[in-house]
């Protein structure tokens, strides 16, 4: 079975073509990080403008990549959110023309859902179900149980900035480019991660919520000097800190540091009240080097399940992988009435 994934939730146009919800025949994808790097973030508008540019190119592209016709394909998934409502109608309304002209399935799927199913693509048998899952993007950081394909329930979520872009918002205070998160990397390599004191927030009431608002601000004020020792801005002159490359080093190492203990503390909780023996991870912070080993180290005895690089940042074979096995519970597929949600909140385990 054929299912052609559109994927347009923020500054990724991306289309594939999958078999069977593991072989991926073609996976395009036309990146906007260019386009968006002198404005150090995601301009929605500009996003929109060249989702419209690109979507038909980028659907063409991923047939002939695939050697397939539209008349091959058994049906149509599209990431219908969470995402940025224009971004979104784009591809919605594409996928949505598709399945009129063909007459074929159209099957939304929640592209945070679909994160984690590209940890499973590869892998030749499912994970022990209940699995745990954790989602590390520019726009979510979430824990979740994964009880089946398609079966999950959260267990904790960020309440602020998701890691990714509490790394982009770091970046940008140490002058570097956008997106953040390898420049972060690339500076923590030769620096010392217990130098500053930085930790992760604490979330009254919910032990397995995230909250990286008080972390980028530590870093802030660490910045400007408002948290240095007396010795420290006595040396300056008492004027705002004059930052060494080797203490930009240094505050991009702390600062990882305090962000990945803080997903290893809470994860280590999910574990023990779950009882999973896998972890799915998803989402574009995972490519980190020093995040897979923090967790290597930290998880000895646990089958941690990374996603291939191509399926890690947002792409459209792991739209279509999920979309299949959403067409083989429901066949009839989705009502073309299908809408963009900006927002598809996860059922909350109940305590």
């Amino acid at each position: 079975m054929l299912i052609l994934g559109i994927e347009s939730t923020c500054d990724e146009t991306a289309c594939a073509v999958v078999r069977d919800g593991k072989e991926i025949l073609s996976n395009a994808i036309v990146s906007q990080a260019l386009l968006h790097e002198v404005y150090g973030g995601v301009v929605p508008e500009l996003a929109c403008r060249r989702h419209v540019d690109v979507i038909i190119p980028v659907i063409e592209e991923a047939l002939a990549a695939a050697s397939v016709s539209l008349s091959d394909i058994d049906a149509i998934a599209v990431a219908y959110g969470p995402g940025l409502v224009g971004a979104l109608l784009i591809g919605v309304n594409a996928a949505k023309s598709l399945s009129m002209s063909l007459n074929k399935p159209l099957i939304g799927v929640n592209h945070v859902e679909a994160h984690l199913y590209a940890a499973m693509m590869h892998m030749p048998l499912p994970p022990q179900f209940p699995a745990l899952g954790l989602i590390l993007s520019g726009g979510h950081t979430a824990l979740i149980s994964v009880d089946d394909i398609d079966t999950y329930t959260l267990l904790g979520q960020t309440v602020d900035d998701a890691i990714g872009e509490a790394f982009d918002k770091v970046a940008k205070m140490l002058e570097l480019p956008y997106p953040g998160g390898p420049h972060i990397e690339r500076l923590a390599l030769n620096g010392d991660p217990k130098r500053f004191p930085f930790k992760g927030g604490i979330v009254k009431g919910h032990p397995l919520d995230f909250s990286f608002s008080g972390l980028k601000t530590s870093v802030l004020y660490t910045l400007r000097g408002q948290n240095c020792s007396y010795d420290q801005l006595k040396e300056h002159g008492n004027n705002p800190w004059e930052l060494s490359e080797q203490d930009k080093c240094d505050v991009a190492a702390s600062f990882q540091k305090a962000a990945f203990d803080d997903l290893i503390k809470k994860t280590r909780l999910a574990i023990e009240g779950t009882g999973a023996t896998e972890i799915l991870f998803g989402g574009g912070v995972t490519n980190n080097k020093a995040l897979r080993n923090a967790f290597q180290i930290a998880f000895p005895h646990t089958q941690l399940r990374w996603p291939e690089v191509n399926l890690s940042l947002d792409n459209a074979a792991m739209i279509a992988g999920l979309g299949y096995h959403k067409l083989k519970r429901n066949p009839a597929g989705d009502s073309l009435d299908l809408e963009p949600a900006t927002r598809i909140p996860f059922q909350r385990k109940q305590n």
